[in-house]
């Protein structure tokens, strides 16, 4: 087709479609001339470290603060019933600011969390924040279906919140849209929710174009787990080798990845984040955690953080996200930085919390969006 136009990852033919040039410059048009591409870096060394010495291990993932629902507990108390996509955006913006404020550098989101990339873009131009002042991370895979609802009607509008896509074409696509969205602010792209069955680490294609996104991007490269296969999907990440980086769920009731997680940063040099540290609100639940944050007159939330940061620092040394939808949730889970808790009160928290990993994901796949 003849080129016509061009933008910087997109060039438009003739007839008003567009063309994907993913990680290239077009640097020549024209009917019955080639397109002579070339690989272009924004500078960022490849080989430089995801959280450079310093970084606190704090972070905020924006999966709740993206859309307007989401499954964790008590959402609708934290949120009430503004949530059109200007309060949503007021309400990340606040709960931005608080984390910033704090010391907060690493902020996750996803192209399936809603509006979450667009909110933090903003906000970053807004606060006239640079690229090398802050880590964003975002995901691939997943495709945000849910109109801005939260109830979903059978039979009428979408019928799901959001579509799992691991192939090379949604791969492009994400990518390309992540990219348009925050630009240079991209450090860490990861496939969101890997997992052996939908054949994302089996995929030679999708494995060539990651590593292609690395070369031509200086992008890092991570994928995010899920499920009660965390560890066998993470065993398998590890033979790929092409890994940067893994977020895995781990929390004082749901720990089985932790040994994986272990020789993933103990060996491979991977760096671990870890999601859901409040299991979605139920580590809030836990009658022994929340007993012993009374007794130490803290919040449930900073002595569940602490915990983990204890009982996981010396094997892996996770950089934890925080899920706060307020602001005073997210000042709340920063006080986790400041308490200590012992390796051995880590330990007995864990153990008065656990239970089995078919139990745990079982009873979190029942949680009702709100």
């Amino acid at each position: 087709a003849e080129v016509i136009g061009t933008t910087r990852f997109e060039a438009k033919k003739k007839s008003g479609g567009f063309i994907m040039l993913a990680g290239m410059m077009t640097m020549a048009v024209g009917r019955g001339a080639s397109l002579i591409q070339q690989p272009f870096s924004y500078g960022r060394p490849i080989d430089g470290a995801l959280f450079p010495a310093g970084t606190p291990k704090l972070g905020l993932g924006l999966a709740a603060l993206g859309r307007p629902g989401y499954i964790n507990l008590g959402r609708g108390e934290d949120l009430g019933e503004d949530r059109d996509v200007d309060s949503m955006k007021a309400r990340c913006f606040k709960v931005l600011d608080a984390a910033h404020a704090g010391g907060v550098r690493y902020f996750d989101c996803a192209r399936g969390y809603g509006l979450s990339e667009d909110f933090l873009a903003a906000w970053l131009a807004e606060r006239q924040i640079q690229p090398d002042d802050v880590i964003v991370g975002t995901k691939w895979g997943y495709t945000y279906t849910a109109d801005w609802r939260v109830a979903l009607n059978e039979g009428e509008g979408p019928q799901s919140h959001e579509v799992k896509d691991h192939s090379l074409n949604n791969l492009i696509g994400h990518a390309a849209e992540s990219e348009a969205r925050l630009g240079r602010f991209v450090r860490l792209h990861q496939i969101h929710s890997a997992t052996l069955e939908s054949g994302v680490l089996s995929d030679a294609m999708v494995i060539d174009r990651l590593v292609r996104l690395r070369t031509d991007r200086g992008w890092k490269l991570g994928l995010s787990l899920s499920g009660p296969g965390q560890a066998d999907t993470l065993a398998k990440a590890l033979d790929v080798g092409i890994f940067d980086s893994v977020q895995a769920t781990y929390n004082p009731m749901e720990d089985s990845v932790g040994g994986l997680l272990e020789r993933a940063h103990q060996e491979h040099g991977m760096e671990v984040i870890v999601k859901e540290a409040m299991a979605n609100g139920r580590v809030l639940q836990c009658e022994p955690m929340v007993a012993a944050a009374k007794e130490r007159g803290v919040g449930v939330d900073a002595l569940a953080i602490a915990a983990l940061r204890a009982q996981a620092k010396a094997k892996f040394d996770p950089m934890v996200l925080s899920g706060a939808v307020t602001a005073e949730q997210a000042r709340g889970n920063l006080g986790a930085l400041e308490l200590e808790v012992s390796n051995s009160d880590a330990a007995a928290l864990f153990d008065a919390c656990r239970v089995k990993p078919n139990d745990y994901w079982a009873e979190r796949a029942g949680l009702e969006w709100n």
